[in-house]
């Protein structure tokens, strides 16, 4: 899912959503001032309470370590596969139904 479009930031260069259960994490392509490109990700939860803020985490990846956490990543979740098996994938339904 997309959502630059309405992003104003001049080093946004490409913008993609993923919802989650109860979280959506924000994948976003910036650019530096040298025109190279790095990721940040965004984890984003929402706080209970009546204030509707969120909690937000983030954390930015740079192409000089692309592989390595790719492959870092990759080996996390094949361990916890082996130790726990696939999971099914979420109906966001079942989170979002009411409150969307």
């Amino acid at each position: 899912m997309e959502y630059s479009e309405n992003h104003d930031d001049r080093n946004d260069v490409h913008s993609t959503a993923v919802r989650a259960g109860k979280r959506t994490y924000f994948f976003d392509v910036k650019a530096t001032r040298n025109d190279d490109y790095y990721l940040t990700i965004t984890e984003s939860k929402r706080r209970p309470g009546e204030d509707a803020s969120y909690e937000k985490h983030k954390i930015f990846l740079y192409r000089e370590d692309f592989s390595k956490f790719s492959e870092g990543l990759a080996q996390a979740i094949d361990y916890i596969v082996q130790q726990k098996g696939e999971v099914e994938p979420r109906d966001e339904n079942d989170y979002y139904g009411e409150e969307q």
